[in-house]
């Protein structure tokens, strides 16, 4: 258990608030690219608990800029799309994509006034489907040269989904292993065949077992926990006899995010991002190591599950999460259905807006959470002390941060240590968009080839 001031420490963001300040070392995902792909390209965006408004201009260029106007507050989110940037609706104020007010109409002829006004705007880059803003002081960090940036545009898909909670509970439900025998549990396995783009519905690498009967079958597992130069790798081992184990390795990538394997060709690395201390998105791109992903299957999937323009479960609270009584009995442990981000969402939602840590209890299993909390609350001492956290990079220290290694197969019970490594090795490396294999792995992958 924590203290309320402890838990305040590690879940609030806003401007002053010290997990705020950390925040604000990062790139946030502000919204998709799919977002201002129509015919006014304009998205009012909440993001570390600020209101903001996001637009495209004719040239492509992208702006973020304070949702209020500079001039009486009025909602930029209304404004029109014309002379090179957003003006306000209300007196005629128009803003560039940098802030900077060109012109003020409603003043006399020959006014200056515009000169003088700079609306507050922050920087925003495209990346893997995502439009990416910081909102931190002085020069921005480098993108770290992760899979999920580095694969080209056809191997890789975004999406996201809103959260009524906070951002930290949201994230801890994905550096949990055990929670998955549990909460996304179910008692009939399906043809693994047409699993694609669905999480734990496929067959594990190495065998023809399905995801689902292995979590539902073998719900004790051990958990390692390693920390790494990005955060932290988490080792799941479900042995299933003396010869053979299921092996799955995850990783959380500092500060809010974490990349599991979703197939034996594809990963998810999903960000959860603070809208405000309540309520937050998830940011999922799903990379893929052999064909190009099929972005139309994978978002017609989710469109099924999601109300546009906010992104909101159809399956959600107001509604008891679609709920079925007799399903529960007979098909799935939440009685829920099937989509595992439901039962997520409940699971994170149902603590409350913002979890209180000072009632929890836990166990053996929390290694992870534990660690995190720690590592968390860490770099935050760093930032009021005025160092630069864990991943936040220039541009050479980028390139030494790849990967992250991921894999879900079932290896030996001894050796399960190096199989793991040698399996991300070969399918990294069978991708040629990937980047080089890390040496610490490679080079331990070429020892065990080399001595057997």
């Amino acid at each position: 258990m924590m203290s309320q001031e402890q838990n305040d420490l590690i879940t609030r963001v806003g401007p002053k608030d010290p997990c705020g300040r950390l925040m604000r070392q990062y790139w946030q995902p502000a919204a998709l690219v799919d977002e201002l792909s129509g015919e006014r390209p304009v998205r009012p965006v909440r993001l570390l608990g600020e209101n903001l408004v996001l637009f495209r201009d004719p040239q492509g260029r992208y702006g973020l800029i304070d949702r209020q106007c500079a001039h009486r507050g009025a909602d930029l989110a209304f404004g029109r799309l014309e002379g090179g940037g957003l003006r306000c609706s209300f007196h005629g104020w128009l803003f560039d994509v940098s802030g900077q007010c060109l012109e003020t109409p409603a003043e006399p002829a020959g006014s200056n006034l515009c000169a003088n006004i700079r609306q507050r705007s922050y920087p925003v880059v495209e990346k893997s489907g995502i439009l990416w803003a910081y909102l931190g002081e002085g020069t921005p960090p480098a993108f770290p040269e992760l899979d999920c940036f580095t694969a080209p545009d056809t191997h890789v898909f975004a999406f996201k989904g809103h959260w009524a909670c906070n951002w930290l509970q949201a994230l801890e439900v994905g550096i949990d292993p055990s929670h998955a025998s549990y909460l996304h549990r179910f008692f009939e396995d399906e043809d693994t065949s047409t699993a694609y783009g669905r999480q734990f519905r496929g067959a594990s690498a190495g065998s023809d077992l399905p995801m689902t009967k292995i979590l539902r079958e073998y719900d004790r597992p051990i958990i390692n926990v390693e920390h790494t130069e990005y955060g932290l790798r988490l080792i799941t081992l479900r042995e299933i006899d003396d010869v053979s184990t299921h092996v799955r390795v995850t990783n959380q990538l500092f500060p809010h995010a974490f990349v599991i394997p979703m197939s034996t060709e594809m990963t998810i690395t999903q960000y959860h991002v603070p809208i405000d201390d309540e309520n937050c998105y998830w940011y999922s791109i799903f990379t893929s190591y052999g064909a190009p992903v099929d972005k139309q299957k994978m978002r017609d999937q989710r469109l099924q599950m999601y109300e546009l323009p906010d992104y909101i479960s159809r399956r959600n609270k107001a509604n008891n999460y679609g709920f079925d009584a007799s399903e529960q009995q007979t098909a799935t442990y939440t009685g829920m259905g099937h989509d595992i981000n439901v039962h997520d969402q409940w699971a994170v939602e149902s603590m409350g807006p913002i979890q209180d840590r000072t009632k929890e209890h836990l166990g053996t299993s929390d290694k992870a959470i534990v660690q995190y909390r720690r590592l968390l609350r860490g770099e935050i001492e760093k930032v009021a002390r005025g160092e630069k956290p864990i991943l936040c990079l220039d541009a050479e220290t980028a390139r030494s941060i790849q990967g992250p290694a991921t894999m879900d197969g079932i290896g030996p019970t001894k050796g399960w240590e190096l199989y793991w490594m040698e399996v991300d090795v070969k399918r990294r490396r069978g991708a040629p968009w990937a980047a080089p294999v890390p040496k610490d792995i490679a080079g331990k992958v070429t020892h065990l080839t080399a001595a057997e």
